[in-house]
């Protein structure tokens, strides 16, 4: 996931929604952010996991935390409950689990009518929200009753399909399980983030923590919410640089061996689309792909993969991708050694070789101090005005390019960080990496123009043969090959 793959910039920050969503009867983005600190209140560095469970909620969709215990999961999950309300659950797995467990014990009235049902009160298909900690540790008849509660919502009780009210599942588990027959299974959990111990730099901040206060959230989750979400959604739209940013993205991941499956695909944009209508806006934007750091990777290594393409697919410009830049400015530098390094043969007035001792006079200029060693019947090559117009006018036409681009990459930076802050779903210092990002690739379109500058003038150097100028051998060159920036 390394390839710098620029875009196009952003739309206005300012495209709101046609109706806000406190009028649609959603939770507005101050709102939102105060529910995000009420889940991560006292807990070290978990904003983002707040973050991703919230939207989880929002989105109607499942979570998976992976990382070591004690590291605040289970915290994490009943909080979400209390945003909720109504029936909680709560299970450790392991390979001795039974179905009774988790789904009810057999109905004995049932039986004796004949009827193979479980007495679910009190267990998962009756909770609002449940969390199952080591859930790759169940086994398979668990597994194959969990695929149909997380997809379709829906418990099968004996010969009949009933309704589970489920708002969101929290699953847990110290590490991704290896088995190949477990994806179909992991792919059921939209989101999926990593739970790890606090850095060393909050490690003194732990020690001294106090305790939380008990106190309620001042916002509370109700299922009206998901309605509102449901019939709003729809109106939704995707910018034409954020289908920009997926196409590439899905290519990136390709190429990196990253499989994403048609369905994840497909629900990763409803989320998109769910982020951008509780951020007050009728279109999700490029602004937005970061959000798929907890949707599409699936290990630490391709999240910090995922993150570093994100970073650099935002901070570039698609008129200019400093990497063609450098392949052009590399490609213009090895055909001036070409030509500087070029001999011809030299001829005296009467159109004999001329000796070398002959070449000390008038045309030891021609040589120039730099010239290679040359035999005594050859000199550096000269070239005609029209050869070394065409190779400036060249790399002129790049350098304007490149003052084009600087002239723009303010505005650019600005836009970049009014729209990624206007996300509620991104922490204000992704903001502040993004304009990072772009600032090194701005230098590097710096430096890059300067050895331009640099290159156009050795050019202008190059010898001259005024002898030729308007003969007929005064052609134009070839450009140079320097490809293509798109």
């Amino acid at each position: 996931m390394n390839r710098l793959a620029p875009v196009r910039h952003q739309p206005p920050p300012d495209d709101t929604a046609g109706c806000e969503p406190a009028a649609a009867g959603l939770p507005d983005a101050q709102t939102l952010r105060a529910v995000i600190d009420w889940l991560a209140g006292g807990l070290l560095e978990r904003d983002d996991h707040a973050r991703v469970l919230l939207l989880a909620l929002l989105s109607g969709e499942h979570v998976l935390l992976i990382g070591p215990p004690g590291t605040a999961k289970s915290a994490l999950a009943r909080r979400v409950h209390e945003l909720v309300g109504g029936r909680w659950f709560e299970r450790l797995v392991t390979r001795f689990t039974v179905p009774e467990e988790l789904f009810g014990p057999l109905s004995l009235s049932a039986l004796d009518e004949g009827r193979y049902e479980r007495q679910t009160d009190d267990y998962l298909p009756t909770a609002d929200v449940a969390f199952l900690d080591e859930v790759f540790k169940a086994n398979s008849a668990i597994l194959n009753a969990l695929l149909g509660i997380l997809n379709e919502r829906v418990f099968d009780q004996g010969a009949k399909r009933v309704a589970v009210p489920l708002a969101c599942l929290v699953a847990a588990t110290n590490e991704l399980p290896e088995d190949d027959g477990m994806r179909a299974f992991q792919d059921r959990f939209l989101f999926r983030c990593d739970v790890s111990p606090v850095a060393d730099a909050s490690f003194r901040a732990l020690l001294t923590l106090p305790d939380a206060p008990d106190e309620p959230p001042t916002w509370r989750f109700g299922r009206q919410v998901t309605a509102s979400i449901d019939q709003l959604i729809e109106g939704v739209l995707l910018s034409d640089s954020l289908i920009d940013g997926l196409v590439a993205l899905r290519a990136n991941l390709k190429e990196s061996s990253v499989a994403v499956s048609d369905r994840r695909w497909v629900r990763a944009v409803r989320v998109l689309r769910v982020a951008a209508l509780l951020d007050g806006r009728s279109q999700a934007g490029v602004e937005h792909l970061p959000i798929l750091r907890w949707v599409l990777p699936a290990t630490s290594a391709q999240v910090a993969a995922f993150d570093t393409w994100i970073l650099q697919w935002l901070g570039v410009d698609r008129t200019l991708d400093p990497v063609w830049l450098n392949r052009a400015t590399q490609a213009f530098a090895q055909q001036l050694e070409l030509e500087q390094s070029a001999a011809e043969l030299a001829f005296d007035d009467s159109g004999k070789l001329a000796l070398a001792r002959q070449l000390a006079g008038a045309d030891s200029s021609a040589m120039g101090h730099s010239a290679p060693r040359l035999s005594a019947f050859s000199r550096a090559r000269r070239y005609s005005a029209a050869h070394i117009g065409a190779r400036v006018a060249q790399i002129s036409a790049v350098i304007d390019r490149v003052d084009v681009w600087l002239e723009d990459a303010d505005r650019h930076a600005r836009d970049l960080a009014v729209g990624l802050s206007a996300v509620v779903w991104l922490p204000p210092t992704f903001a502040e990496r993004a304009a990072g990002t772009f600032r090194v690739s701005a230098e590097r379109v710096r430096a890059a123009r300067e050895q331009l500058n640099m290159l156009r003038e050795a050019f202008r150097s190059l010898p001259i043969n005024e002898e030729i100028a308007g003969d007929g051998r005064d052609l134009i060159p070839d450009p140079v090959n320097i490809g293509s920036s798109a």
